[in-house]
């Protein structure tokens, strides 16, 4: 997931990416404000926070305000209704626990947990992944968290390169939580962020109804200030189920909701280090809990539990 951050602190490092960091600055319009890291899927960086960055300077201007949907020509290839109740498909998602022991990036508290009710099912119709404030003491990899969420991935399962991508989801709110709808290269082609990451959608709750968009490349993240990122206002999407939208091809990437586009990533064919997205990238589901960004205004512990309800997700290519 990517963020943003008011902390100050150099970046000193960052390591080859399996948990990729994620970054944002937040543009509205022509704004960035602040950016700071956050946890991939696999084996990426600590947890760090950055100065904040100028305006972005990549390959066209992020925010847009354009008609959206399913592009003509596009038909079904993959999806999960969630019609079935109990555990998730696990035909079509697997749970990314690698950082439970030494704790997740971005100084976030949560544990993930896998293929365990409390934190991850289908009930009517829609996949719940839920926050918790608990222990799981018992656990192996246990890291001393006071916090259980999930972190669904179909890496492994289902991949892609170029489609478009709905996801019909409500998003919790209340301090401390943030969600994302997001994707990472399978398998990684290089140290992140060399192999690109993908934030369809991210919402920190401290900031109610603001829905984020990010791509991440080796040329343009945090570690250079100039984030490419964009927002818009939902103002429901905390209580009212709205769709998430990713249109990628190989010149563009657009992301939007509801059928309107508000961010959009352009290929200006200069190279890998701006354009890493010609390979298969895989989705990832999952509530994280504080956090260099998401914990910007503390945690409050009197919201748990809290749920994100993913009513389907539906991929189409041509």
């Amino acid at each position: 997931m990517s963020c943003m951050s008011f902390l100050m602190s150099p970046i000193s490092t960052f390591i080859s990416r399996a948990n990729s960091a994620r970054w944002l600055g937040v543009v509205a319009i022509t704004t960035a404000i602040f950016s700071s890291a956050c946890g991939g899927g696999g084996t990426g960086s600590p947890p760090v926070s950055t100065p904040p960055p100028p305006q972005p300077t990549g390959p066209g201007t992020p925010a847009i305000n354009e008609a959206g949907g399913i592009p003509a020509g596009f038909g079904l290839v993959w999806s999960d209704e969630f019609e079935a109740a109990g555990l998730p498909d696990s035909s079509k998602w697997a749970f990314d626990t690698d950082r439970n022991f030494a704790g997740w990036y971005n100084n976030e508290l949560q544990y993930y947990a896998a293929a365990r009710a409390e934190n991850s099912r289908v009930e009517n119709g829609n996949l719940v992944i839920t926050a918790r404030r608990e222990d799981l003491s018992t656990a192996a990899d246990w890291g001393g968290q006071h916090y259980t969420s999930a972190r669904m991935v179909t890496r492994g399962k289902a991949e892609w390169t170029y489609g478009f991508i709905e996801i019909r989801a409500r998003l919790p709110c209340g301090r401390g939580t943030w969600p994302a709808l997001w994707m990472l290269s399978a398998p990684p082609q290089g140290a992140w962020p060399d192999d690109g990451e993908i934030d369809i959608m991210e919402h920190v709750g401290f900031d109610p109804g603001v829905v984020h968009g990010t791509m991440h490349t080796l040329a343009y993240n945090h570690t250079r200030n100039n984030s490419r990122t964009a927002t818009t206002s939902v103002a429901d999407a905390c209580t009212a189920f709205h769709k998430y939208q990713l249109t990628w091809n190989a010149n563009q990437i657009k992301v939007g909701v509801d059928d309107r586009n508000f961010y959009q990533y352009s290929n200006d064919h200069s190279g890998n280090a701006e354009w890493p997205f010609d390979s298969p990238q895989y989705l990832i589901f999952n509530i994280a809990v504080g956090g260099d960004w998401g914990g910007q205004m503390g945690v409050d512990d009197t919201i748990w539990p809290v749920r994100m309800e993913v009513d389907y997700v539906r991929v189409y290519q041509q």
